[in-house]
This record gives C-alpha cells, sequence and structure tokens, in this order.
C-alpha cells in the first residue's frame, strides 16, 4: 500500500517488554520509510509517551502493542484512543500468542468501530506493512472526513448567526438597535386594530432632532452618529416595556405610548424635551447642548383615523410646526390649527402642481389693461391657470400661495416667462400687443430668472419693451436692495417694470422714489370703495401726484363700474384693470377679435 511522505513522518510507538522483538521491529520499519520511532518496554513508559503528546495527539500515527505488556490496561486504552469518535484516533495494532483479546476485539472493538488490527505472532513483517499502511490511511481519511463534518457544522452555525442578524437587521435599525420604520409601521398595525375591539388609547410623538444637519456638517458624520445614539439611549430609560420605539428618519425617531391621557403625554414629551435640552455632547475640546422638536397625535377612537399611516403624518406636521417656532418645542396636533389646515392644503396642492409642470398642464389667460384717456388697450396682463385632471380651469390664487411655501414657485415662474414671450414672437403682425407678466416674491433670488429672459429674448428677437415685468410691493419691501438690483438688471434688458398692488404694504412714498420702476399699480381695496369714501380718494390722488412727479405711469387695479372709471380720470389715473373691461382670455388673436372689439366698445361708451 502507498503511503504518502506525511504519513510516514507520523510516531510509531512499539510497545514491547522483549528488546530483541523490539529492535527487530524497529530496524524494519526504518528500512521501510518509518524513521520516528519510539519504544515503551510497558505500559508506564507507553503512558509517559503519550502524555507528552496529549496536546498535539496528531504527530502519534500508531501504536504496535504486544498484548502481553506489562503493566498496561490494553483493553481500556485501546477503547479509549481508537475509538472513531474521537477528534483523533489513534490506531492499534495488537499482537500476540493468546486469543482471548481477539475474542474481545470481535466483541467489542468492532461495535465501538474502533482502529484496531489484531495480528498473531510470530508477526509477518509483510503483513505487517500492509496493516500498518492501511490503519494510517484510516486515520488520515477519518480525520479529514472529521475536519469537513466539523467545518460544515461551523458554518451551519454561521449561517443561523448571520440568518438571525439579517433578521434582526430587518426590523431594527443598525446605529440604534431602535425598530425600524416598517417595522414600527407593522407594529402599530397590529396594535391599532387591537385596541380598535379593546377600545384602548394612546398617543404617538415624532420627534426631530433641531439642526442636526449642522452637527453632520460642522463636526462629522461620526459625531452625528454618536449624539443620535445617546438621544436614544436617554430616550429608552423613560420607557416601558410596552412603548415603542423607532428610528423613521435620519434625525427622527417615533414613539407610541399605549394607554396615555392626553395631558400625560404632554408631560411625557416635555419631560423628554426638558432632559435633551439639559443634555450636553462633547467633540474634542468643544461642546453643545441638544435641543429637539416634538410632534404628538393622540389616538382617539372618537376621531375616526385610525390609519397608522395617518397618525404618523398628523405627528410628524405637529413636529414640523414646533420646528417652525423655533425648535425646543412640544406641539399637540390640532385638526382645527390654522398652521394645520394650511400643510394640509399644501400636502393636497404640491403633487398637483408636480403633475402640472411635468405635464404641461399649466396655461396662461390675458386680461386687458385699458388707457382711460383714449379707451385703448394698453396691454395685456398675463394670469396662469392650471387644468385639473377632470379639466377643471383652477385658479392661480388657489395653487401660488402652495408653491410658494413649498419651493415651487421658481419652475412657475421660468413657465410663465417663456411661454409669454414665445407667445409674442408667435404673433409678428402684433407688434402693437405688449404684455405684463407676473413675478413671484422668490423670483429674485439668484442669477437664474435674469439669465432665462435674457437668453428667451435673444431666441426669439422679441423687442424688450413690449414685456412688463410685475412684483408685489411686498416682495420689494421683504428685501429691498436685492430687489431693487434684480429689478434694474432686468430693465438694463429693455424691459419695463411695474410696482403690483402698492398701498397694500403701506410702502412709503420715500420707497417709491427709490423703486426703479415704470408704473405703478394702485392695489384694488382702494379702487373699489373710491366713489363712496373721501379719504381713499385722497390718498390715490397723492399716489398719482407723486407717481407723476416720478415719471411713472398709473394703473388702477379692480375696476368694476362706470363711475369708478370716470373718478380715476378726474383723479389723473393713467390706466384700469378690472372685469369692466374684460375677464381673462385664453387666446389674443392677431386681428381684432370679438374679445378686443367688446372691450373698444366699453371703454368708447364712457368716454363720450
Amino acid at each position: 500500500m502507498i503511503l504518502c511522505e506525511s504519513l510516514k513522518d507520523k510516531i510509531i510507538i512499539i510497545a514491547e517488554y522483549d528488546s530483541v522483538v523490539a529492535k527487530k521491529l524497529r530496524i524494519y520499519l526504518q528500512d521501510n520509510g518509518f524513521n520516528n520511532i519510539q519504544v515503551a518496554k510497558n505500559g508506564n513508559q507507553l503512558y509517559e509517551i503519550l502524555r507528552f503528546y496529549y496536546n498535539d495527539p496528531d504527530q502519534v500515527g500508531l501504536i504496535i502493542v504486544n498484548e502481553s505488556l506489562p503493566q498496561c490496561q490494553l483493553l481500556e486504552m485501546c477503547v479509549m484512543l481508537s475509538s472513531s469518535h474521537e477528534m483523533v484516533a489513534i490506531p492499534f495494532i495488537v499482537y500476540g500468542e493468546h486469543k482471548h483479546f481477539k475474542y474481545a476485539q470481535d466483541s467489542y472493538f468492532v461495535k465501538a468501530k474502533c482502529l484496531l488490527h489484531y495480528m498473531v505472532a510470530p508477526i509477518s513483517y509483510a503483513n505487517l506493512l500492509i496493516v500498518i499502511g492501511f490503519q494510517l490511511n484510516m486515520k488520515h481519511e477519518r480525520c479529514l472526513r472529521y475536519q469537513q463534518e466539523e467545518r460544515l457544522v461551523s458554518e451551519l452555525a454561521e449561517r443561523k448567526i448571520i440568518d438571525a442578524k439579517l433578521k434582526y437587521l430587518v426590523a431594527h435599525d443598525e446605529l440604534t438597535s431602535l425598530l425600524n420604520r416598517k417595522s414600527f409601521e407593522s407594529h402599530l398595525r397590529l396594535i391599532l386594530n387591537r385596541d380598535q375591539q379593546l377600545a384602548h388609547v394612546g398617543a404617538i410623538l415624532f420627534i426631530d432632532i433641531d439642526r442636526f444637519s449642522l452637527i453632520n456638517e460642522l463636526e462629522s458624520f461620526e459625531v452625528g452618529d454618536s449624539v443620535l445614539v445617546a438621544v436614544t439611549a436617554i430616550i429608552r430609560q423613560l420607557l416601558t416595556k410596552d412603548d415603542l420605539f423607532a428610528r423613521v428618519g435620519a434625525d427622527e425617531l417615533c414613539l407610541y405610548l399605549p394607554n396615555q391621557t392626553t395631558e400625560d403625554v404632554r408631560l411625557f414629551a416635555e419631560k423628554i424635551r426638558q432632559i435633551i435640552s439639559e443634555y450636553r455632547f462633547t467633540s474634542g475640546e468643544s461642546g453643545q447642548n441638544l435641543t429637539i422638536s416634538i410632534g404628538v397625535t393622540n389616538l382617539n377612537l372618537d376621531n375616526g383615523l385610525l390609519h397608522y399611516q395617518g397618525l404618523i403624518a398628523q405627528a410628524r406636521l405637529a413636529c414640523d410646526m414646533a420646528k417652525e417656532l423655533g425648535g425646543n418645542q412640544v406641539c399637540l396636533y390640532s385638526e382645527h390649527d390654522k398652521k394645520v389646515i394650511a400643510r394640509q392644503s399644501e400636502i393636497y396642492w404640491v403633487p398637483l402642481i408636480r403633475q402640472a409642470l411635468l405635464q404641461n398642464k399649466l396655461f396662461l389667460v390675458f386680461q386687458p389693461i385699458v388707457d382711460l384717456s383714449s379707451g385703448v388697450t394698453s396691454h395685456y396682463e398675463v394670469l396662469t391657470r392650471m387644468r385639473s385632471t377632470g379639466h377643471k380651469i383652477i385658479h392661480s390664487a388657489e395653487f401660488i400661495a402652495v408653491a410658494e411655501r413649498v419651493g415651487l414657485i421658481h419652475s412657475i415662474d421660468l413657465f410663465v416667462v417663456e411661454r409669454a414671450i414665445e407667445l409674442l414672437a408667435e404673433l409678428p403682425s402684433m407688434t402693437h400687443i405688449s404684455l405684463a407678466i407676473n413675478l413671484s416674491a422668490d423670483a429674485f433670488q439668484g442669477d437664474a430668472l435674469v439669465v432665462a429672459i435674457q437668453e428667451k429674448l435673444e431666441q426669439t428677437w422679441l423687442d424688450p419693451k413690449r414685456i412688463t415685468f410685475k412684483i408685489a410691493e411686498s416682495a420689494v419691501l421683504n428685501n429691498f436692495e436685492q430687489a431693487c438690483a434684480r429689478i434694474a438688471e432686468i430693465r438694463a434688458l429693455g424691459c419695463q417694470f411695474a410696482l403690483n398692488d402698492f398701498g397694500a404694504g403701506f410702502c412709503s412714498f420715500e420707497y417709491l422714489k427709490k423703486i426703479p420702476v415704470d408704473y405703478v399699480e394702485i392695489d384694488g381695496k382702494f379702487i373699489q370703495n373710491l366713489t363712496h369714501d373721501e379719504s381713499t380718494q385722497v390718498l390715490v390722488k397723492s399716489i398719482v401726484e407723486i407717481a407723476n412727479m416720478l415719471g411713472k405711469k398709473t394703473i388702477a387695479e379692480r375696476v368694476e363700474d362706470p363711475e369708478t372709471i370716470q373718478k380715476l380720470k378726474e383723479i389723473g389715473v393713467n390706466m384700469g384693470q378690472g372685469y369692466y373691461f374684460g375677464r381673462p382670455q385664453m387666446n389674443i388673436k392677431s386681428k381684432d377679435s370679438d374679445f378686443l372689439t367688446k372691450a373698444k366698445q366699453m371703454n368708447l361708451n364712457w368716454l363720450q
């Protein structure tokens, strides 16, 4: 039998009390390549040799032992060392002239599956060599099999650990070990279904760390993570086993408290806020205090809202209101709160506005502005409308304010400017027509609008004098210097400018002197009662006189009847706009249309 060199390097122990026999065995084995041989004359010496390799028994290849070896409990030794159930089994070759050991081997050792072979003395060396090779190979194969089994068991154990970790991570946040959003919602849904039947109540707290992004930016993300872990640890100490605590966003935490009254929840939220505000985190040599904003919504079975996402949204909305108040606040959700109503309006309108921008559902309408001295249409104001899914026309008053609050107004500004300029460019035969385009309060933030106007004018070769831009008085006053600078830039392109809703913000005449505009539009609230209110007439007359002195023309808004027109003419107002002259229309025709004819006829009636 062929043996690899590594097996021949194993230690072979000859346990023989007869030194002559032991010597012959040793010489024979050495002649056949087995050089690592040790001899024991009795059981005690054999035990001493084996004890030396106690921590590394794999070095011992096999033991050749005389069944009559003195001081040796051979049967027990064979069972203990050669059993295949052990990690490292040491094979035995037992030889002798008696047969009682062979009988014991047949009955017990076979059942024990020991690596044992019995040979009758005198030994045949040729057969001995075969048996040695067989036993060493069996030892090697069983060792490999055991290692493979151990590896498989280890892999299975590791896989179970990994599976357990994955199952945990599926339901928990890795950083804080809190429930994640999906798991929190799942738990909350089950609780709500149960509480509907048991008539239990509770509350949801939505917690946001104030100015958390600054910590990440000024310190590091690692510091931010440490702060988040510390905050969650502080809050967790205040909770009971029945409370649910989750991380639902970067710095957003959500807490469900069962069986709590409104006052108890409010006091608990204040307690959390107070404890966090007293906590001071350190980074390097610096230290900072933290604050949090908390929104609270109560689970009231009487209000009919028991959907988990709706409740979380309510708590989040209350938290947003707390942050708008400056942070470090606790706000309770109330469906009657004006801010809640406004935010719910945003939630309704924002997707509609986005859809309108993406699907080209915004369009322009045009309302005439008439010269009061001649009755001729001076120009048209551009107004924005939205077409809903059901083809209903939506007035700009319903969605512009929301667009301003959520940051979508800039896209609307660009759409109106580009479409209005394109429209004029598509009407080459109507060079007498000009348009007035409303700009939002955010239009002057950055250079994008000015660049867009310049590029569009260059692309269309449109005379910039045919474009007048309108900005509300309040928008100018909010950032006076920046507004004046932007107005000057746009006028430098050749466009005109109008100050809209003048008087609504009680702008002083000193400001009017500094604002570089061509037109002053008098707010409609002064025009509607003009014929019946002498003080209003004095105020409007003052505006007109100052505007004339500054070289600015005046436009009256919301003109609704002939009497008002006559009074405006007496005061000296240059132009008027209102439903009496014409309602907003979708088209401007190249020739004198019915719409223009009607407006002109109305003008002639009151001029006569």
